[in-house]
């Protein structure tokens, strides 16, 4: 049987009244996701400091059905590589009860183009995966649009308090 080319995916984002300074940190706590993704109650650290490469979080209580009979749906991720100065960061799946394989994502803050304000911020969400048996790649990067605007607004929403 042949192999099955992995999924890739690319979603964005434009913040218009947020710069990639005031939204960097929102996004470099990785085990502070649970704050501003929606559906992910639980997150934490199990392994290492947060924002070091190796580092580990676990997510749970996600917004994707569990295959394993579980109640909620749960991760293992692992930071592969985080640049402050190019302000992205790369991480893994290491371990799910969704049925997602190989997963490995980038997220990356641009700036706008200097602007009269000087304010907005490009963000860019990109992964590869397995294909998941039972879902389709059209739908998988549907609902990370849906996932990323939520996320975004939540930390402009935080901005503003």
């Amino acid at each position: 049987m042949a192999e099955q080319k992995k999924w890739e995916g690319t979603v964005s984002t434009t913040l218009e009244n947020a710069n990639a300074d005031q939204i960097w940190p929102f996004w470099k706590d990785f085990y502070g996701v649970n704050k501003w993704f929606p559906g992910n109650t639980t997150c934490e650290g199990i392994h290492g400091n947060n924002g070091e490469p190796g580092c580990i979080r676990y997510c749970g209580d996600l917004p994707v059905p569990a295959i394993d009979g579980s109640a909620s749906s749960w991760t293992r991720e692992r930071l592969i590589a985080i640049d402050d100065i190019e302000k992205s960061f790369s991480y893994e799946i290491l371990e799910c009860n969704f049925g997602v394989k190989s997963y490995v994502a980038s997220v990356k803050i641009d700036p706008l183009a200097a602007g009269d304000s000087g304010r907005g911020c490009r963000i860019e969400w990109r992964f590869t995966v397995e294909p998941v048996e039972g879902w389709r790649l059209e739908d998988m990067v549907s609902n990370y649009e849906v996932w990323l605007k939520i996320m975004v607004k939540n930390m402009e929403a935080a901005l503003i308090v």
